[in-house]
């Protein structure tokens, strides 16, 4: 099993990978399909945690990073008002710097 080092911390922009292993056969995911190829901000970690998407397979799961990413609304769904956010924890396997 590997474990990682939280890499993000709070304020940094990312982007939620726009991966698709569904695609590929069978799998687990947590992450929100309407988040894929988003960039948010990291609003804080929330520890580490045996990777969920392996242990729905009773795979050996690696500990990784859990964040709190906060998304502008209006960007995921164009509905809303300025300011209205969304929050959602993701782990930090999907995420990637914003360019």
């Amino acid at each position: 099993m590997t474990s990682y080092t939280a890499h993000f911390t709070p304020g940094t922009r990312i982007r939620v990978k726009a991966d698709y292993p569904e695609t590929r056969g069978p799998c687990h995911i947590r992450t929100p399909h309407y988040l894929r190829g988003r960039e948010g901000v990291v609003e804080r970690p929330l520890g580490a945690f045996r990777n969920p998407e392996d242990l729905a397979f009773a795979r050996p799961a690696a500990t990784i990073p859990l964040y709190h990413v906060r998304f502008d609304q209006k960007g995921i769904w164009n509905e809303g008002e300025a300011g209205d956010t969304v929050l959602v924890e993701l782990y930090e396997h999907w995420l990637e710097p914003a360019a």
